[in-house]
């Protein structure tokens, strides 16, 4: 695939057409998106021993199939985003591509997910919170996990409310910090083991496919928001060749580090008294039983600040979604409003945070579990991005037919994608799993119709998909233009 080098005219607006920020944010400020909407630190912290919990000694399978599939997504995706740039991310480009009336399926699902994303990092957040209070002798209480349900998500708010450039500095920092910690602590657990390979794991022992196919909808999970630079089209600099760019190396990057984890976290439990599975600081007691315990507090905050940063992350890409379907008036024209002083979507973003946050809230004053709060939510939230990828793949040949670039590459491409995709998709809900989770399908199911019912209510009110095609043909002509300014020679 040929990489174009494309450049904008050097006088840029302020303000886009959209009313947010213009040309604001670097290559490294768009990819600090990426990397803290995946949170990689938050993963091994909880994610890999819920995997790890169906999955067995297939969990770094799991992640390495989770990759590939990524991998192809974001090579559909970039179809899209090497040629045009809309904060309605796939939302737009599946709009694009299949039709207003598929658009509006999609975007709604979307938002669904990035929220619900929100929500179960809200979990985790509250969960090492608790984990680095115990430190100081405190124990937790369903009060106290509201009170820091709250803390977390007002402030991501605040961040996201005021400025994007803010919002992504932070998030890479503090990400690529805890990361880095969680990496040292691989290594040492690598080299205590020594030549030793974990043999169960490579020769997948008392793992089967029925094991795997739950596991793999959480590996998908882990990769979720690799896209959401999709969402800062009209705030990127370079956004044909920066957005791309941070699509495919975040999904790379963070996908291997997730297999080695896997593996590595897996390993590093055997002979201990707790399962991976049952740890309530999983990364914790790794450092303890491998004799470097002073790294548990360390990790403990850097999985804090990850889970926070991918609140931040969520509620950014989430509202910006938000933002370009009020643009649309599939929602009431006021979330379609930007800041005037700040050039944020400040009415999305406040929706965002506050849907992100009522859920794991009255979840937790439940008394429910935060591994299982995040595991709920999580699962749902993955069947709306799985919806979206299924949908992009598919777009990507239709769209490429319409600008007449369409290869039979891209063909083969989408049907692979489409075929990889489908077996986490089938699998999550055939056979039905084990309550609670065989309610999930369901629950997502009934979104969807909700939504299809909504479109045609606003489509009866005001012709919505008029509003849809004429934004996005204009956006896409503006693009069209800056292409041939920068010379691009295509895909």
């Amino acid at each position: 695939m040929v990489t174009e080098t494309l450049t904008l005219p050097q006088t840029q607006p302020a303000k886009s057409a959209s009313g947010l920020r213009s040309q604001c944010l670097s290559s490294t400020e768009v990819l600090g998106q990426a990397i803290a909407n995946i949170a990689p630190s938050a993963t091994p912290a909880l994610v890999i021993p819920l995997v790890f919990a169906t999955a067995g000694n297939g969990t770094w399978l799991a992640y390495l199939f989770a990759l590939v599939a990524i991998v192809l997504v974001g090579a559909s995706l970039n179809q899209f985003t090497r040629r045009s740039a809309s904060p309605g991310s796939l939302y737009s480009f599946i709009a694009r591509g299949l039709g207003p009336s598929v658009g509006v399926v999609a975007g709604w699902t979307l938002v669904l997910a990035y929220l619900l994303t929100a929500s179960a990092v809200i979990c985790g957040f509250v969960n090492y919170g608790n984990v680095l209070l115990a430190y100081a002798g405190v124990g937790p209480s369903p009060v106290l996990s509201v009170v820091l349900a709250l803390l977390g998500a007002a402030s991501a708010w605040w961040v996201a409310y005021k400025d994007i450039k803010l919002s992504t500095k932070l998030m890479l920092g503090l990400e690529l910090i805890s990361l880095a910690i969680i990496i040292l602590l691989a290594v040492i657990v690598l080299v205590r083991h020594g030549t030793h390979f974990d043999l169960a794991q490579l020769s997948l022992q008392h793992v089967n496919a029925d094991s795997i196919r739950i596991g793999l909808v959480l590996a998908f999970f882990s990769f979720t928001g690799f896209e959401s630079p999709g969402s800062l089209g009209d705030e990127a600099k370079n956004p044909l060749r920066t957005i791309p760019r941070s699509i495919t190396i975040s999904a790379i990057f963070v996908g291997l580090i997730f297999v080695l984890l896997s593996y590595t976290e897996v390993q590093g439990f055997i002979g201990s008294a707790t399962t991976l599975d049952k740890a309530a600081a999983p990364l914790a007691d790794l450092a303890t039983s491998h004799g470097v315990g002073f790294f548990g507090p360390l990790i403990s905050i850097g999985a804090l600040i990850s889970f926070w940063a991918c609140i931040l992350a969520c509620v950014n890409a989430g509202a910006r979604v938000l933002f370009a379907m009020g643009r649309h008036r599939v929602f009431h024209d006021a979330v379609g409003n930007a800041h005037a002083t700040n050039d944020t979507p400040h009415i999305a973003v406040t929706i965002s945070a506050l849907i992100a946050t009522i859920v794991p809230v009255i979840l937790i004053a439940l008394k429910n579990g935060l591994f299982d709060i995040y595991g709920w939510v999580g699962t749902v939230a993955t069947f709306g991005f799985l919806l979206n990828y299924l949908l992009i793949a598919v777009a990507a040949p239709f769209y490429l037919k319409h600008e007449k670039e369409l290869k039979g590459k891209h063909v083969v491409l989408a049907v692979i994608t489409v075929l990889v995709l489908l077996i986490p998709l089938v699998g999550s809900v055939y056979p039905l799993p084990a309550m609670p989770y065989t309610l999930f399908p369901f629950i997502f199911l009934g979104w969807l119709v909700a939504g299809i019912v909504w479109y045609v209510i606003r489509q009866i009110g005001s012709n919505v998909s008029s509003d849809i095609t004429e934004e996005l043909d204009a956006v896409h002509a503006r693009y069209h233009d800056i292409r041939l300014q920068g010379d691009g020679e295509g895909i």
